[in-house]
C-alpha cells in the first residue's frame, strides 16, 4: 500500500488541480511526473502497483477540483438545477436553463457507464509511463488537428455570431448558454462520450469535450464553458465511487495529507478555472497541443532509451 506523504498530498493536489482543467491530462501528468522524479516520489505514487491506493487518492482529489468547479459556476448551477427541477415538475423543455440541464443530463451518461465498466482495465493496464507518455503525445496532436480543421472550415464559430436584438441586454454567461443549447441531444451526447478518452491515461478530459464541442460547431469560448459544466457531475460522482476505501482502515495515515492536498486541489483548479475562462475568449488550443506532443514525446524518450 502507498503511503501518501503531506509534500506528496500537496503536490499532487496541486498539480490535479490544474491539470484536470487545462486539456493537458491530469492522469497523464499524475503519472509521468513521479516516475521522473524517481525515489519515494515514484515508489508511493504509482497506479499500477499492486494494492496501490494511488488511484483512489487522485480520484479522491477530484471532489476539491470538483466543489471548485460549483463554486466558480455557483450561479450557473442554481440556474441549472432551478431549470431541471422547473422542467419535471410542469413537463416541459423550453427555457434555456431547463435545455441546458438536460443537455448536461444526457452528455454525463455515456462517461459515467463507461467509467463503471472500464475505469480499473484503462488506468491499472495502461497507467505506466511508457502508455501514458504515448498517449499524451496523441492528445496533443488531436488537438493541432482539431484546430486545423476548425480554421478550415469543419468547426464555424457560433461565438462570433453576433447577438440578437432581443438578446443585447443579456450577460456573457447567458448568451453562451444560449448559443449552447442550440445543440441536440445527440451533439450533446457525442461532445459528452469524448470524455471516455480520458480513461486512457494522457488524455485530457477537457481537451477531449472542448475539441468534441469545436468539431460540434462550438466556439473555444463555449466549448470550453460546456466542458467545465460537463466535468462537475463526472468528477465529482467519480470521487465519491473511490471515496469508501479511504473512509475505512485503508485510509488510515491518508486522511491528513489528503485534506491538505484537496485544498491544494481546490485553490488550483478555482484559479485554473477562472484563467481559462478567460483564455478561451480570444485563445486557442494550439500551446497545449505543443506542450503535450513534446512532453509525450521527451517523456516516452526518457523511458526507453534512458
Amino acid at each position: 500500500m502507498s503511503v501518501l506523504s503531506y509534500p506528496e498530498a500537496v503536490g499532487v493536489g496541486l498539480l490535479q488541480g490544474v491539470t484536470e482543467l487545462f486539456p493537458v491530462s491530469s492522469l497523464g501528468h499524475s503519472i509521468l511526473i513521479p516516475a521522473l522524479l524517481g525515489g519515494h516520489w515514484k515508489r508511493d505514487l504509482d497506479v499500477s502497483a499492486d494494492g496501490s491506493l494511488y488511484l483512489n487518492e487522485l480520484v479522491a482529489l477530484h471532489l476539491a477540483t470538483a466543489l471548485a468547479l460549483v463554486v466558480f459556476f455557483w450561479r450557473d448551477w442554481v440556474r441549472i438545477v432551478h431549470g431541471l427541477f422547473t422542467s419535471i415538475t410542469q413537463r416541459r423543455i423550453e427555457t434555456v436553463d431547463q435545455r441546458l440541464a438536460w443537455l448536461i443530463i444526457s452528455a454525463t451518461i455515456p462517461v459515467a457507464v463507461a467509467g463503471v465498466a472500464l475505469d480499473k482495465a484503462f488506468r491499472t493496464t495502461l497507467g505506466k509511463p511508457v502508455p501514458t507518455a504515448v498517449f499524451l503525445a496523441l492528445n496533443g496532436i488531436v488537438l493541432f488537428v482539431t484546430e486545423q480543421l476548425r480554421r478550415g472550415g469543419t468547426g464555424r464559430r457560433r461565438a462570433n455570431d453576433g447577438a440578437a436584438p432581443d438578446e443585447e441586454h443579456l450577460r456573457p454567461d447567458e448568451l453562451s448558454d444560449r448559443r449552447i443549447t442550440r445543440m441536440t441531444i445527440r451533439q450533446a451526447v457525442t461532445i459528452g462520450a469524448a470524455q471516455i478518452l480520458a480513461l486512457l491515461p494522457g488524455v485530457s478530459r477537457s481537451g477531449s469535450t472542448i475539441s468534441a464541442g469545436i468539431f460540434k460547431g462550438l466556439g473555444h469560448e463555449d466549448s470550453a464553458r460546456f466542458a467545465f459544466l460537463l466535468a462537475t457531475p463526472v468528477i465529482g460522482g467519480a470521487a465519491l465511487l473511490k471515496l469508501p476505501p479511504l473512509l475505512g482502515s485503508e485510509g488510515n495515515g491518508l486522511r491528513g495529507p489528503l485534506l491538505a492536498g484537496g485544498i491544494a486541489a481546490f485553490i488550483a483548479a478555482y484559479l485554473a478555472t477562472r484563467y481559462l475562462v478567460r483564455y478561451f475568449e480570444n485563445r486557442t488550443l494550439i500551446p497545449f497541443a505543443v506542450y503535450c506532443t513534446l512532453a509525450g514525446l521527451g517523456s516516452l524518450a526518457y523511458f526507453t532509451v534512458g
